[in-house]
This record gives structure tokens, sequence and C-alpha cells, in this order.
């Protein structure tokens, strides 16, 4: 399987379980890696052959900036979900980072990661 990646999708979300998340929001990154074969749209150099990475990316902070969630893990899923919907996707890797987590010591990142396919 091929795999095209988008790595570092910024946008601010308002996510966690704590009321200042919620409030103030803050900012998510997101790598998506899909799993698809890119052979018929090489062959035929042709773009309705493939995922539109511009779109997923749209997509991706969408869902970033949307609905809020508690969990970052549920915030990994509903992205997977959106990046499954193109034809093309069969597999999708979704990491989620939250840089700026509420946590008490010093840490460079927080993240959570999850596959996800149509099988």
């Amino acid at each position: 399987m091929d795999r095209v990646a988008l790595r570092g999708l910024k946008a601010r979300g308002y996510h966690g379980v704590f009321p200042r998340e919620r409030e103030e929001g803050q900012t998510f990154i997101v790598d998506v890696v899909l799993g698809l074969d890119t052979r018929p749209a090489a062959a035929d150099d042709d773009l309705a052959k493939t995922v539109h990475y511009g779109i997923v990316a749209e997509e991706v902070v969408a869902v970033v900036q949307g609905q809020p969630v508690d969990l970052v893990e549920t915030l990994a899923e509903r992205i997977a979900q959106a990046c499954l919907k193109h034809e093309a996707v069969q597999e999708v890797e979704v990491c989620v980072h939250k840089p700026d987590a509420p946590i008490t010591v010093p840490f460079d990142d927080v993240t959570v990661t999850i596959t996800r396919s149509r099988v």
C-alpha cells in the first residue's frame, strides 16, 4: 500500500476535560498518513483516481476546530473517520499532538496515535 502523508496540520480547538481547555482552547497539531493504491492515478496522471490531500487537510482542520470533545482519543477517531470517507483511502494513521496539555511537569509533547482501516 502506498502512503500520502500530511504532517504538522495546525488548528485551534477547544478539546479537553478541564474548563480552562474548553474556554481558552489550544493549538493541536495533526499528522495523517493515508494508505491507498496510487498506481491508477499515476498511470493516468489523474487526480480523480487518488486522494486530494488539500481537501483532506481542510477536513482535518475542520474536525479540530469543530465540536469539542473531552479526549484526544475521540478527536483522533473523528479525524480518522473523516479521512476514510475518501474512496481511495483504505487505511489511515492519525497522530494528534497536544503540546500545551495541562501537565504539571516539564514535557515536550503529548500524542495519541491510532490506525484505522476499511477492513
